[in-house]
């Protein structure tokens, strides 16, 4: 069984964890209403999905 000689330093061991982090969730600004969504979902205020009515828009 492969045993380590030295310990792993903590900037070594940062260095091997420096990608996995977790990301900030993404957001892109919607081209006809100008607010901002998620990538690839539907926007729930208007029911738009790729220039198409998917869903009745939401009445406030």
């Amino acid at each position: 069984m492969a045993v380590p000689k030295r310990k792993t330093t903590p900037s070594k061991r940062g260095m091997r964890r420096a990608h996995d982090r977790l990301d900030g969730a993404t957001y892109i600004e919607d081209k006809d209403s100008g607010e901002l969504r998620r990538p690839h979902h539907i926007d729930l205020k208007s029911g738009m999905y790729r220039g198409k009515q998917v869903l009745e828009p939401k009445e406030d």
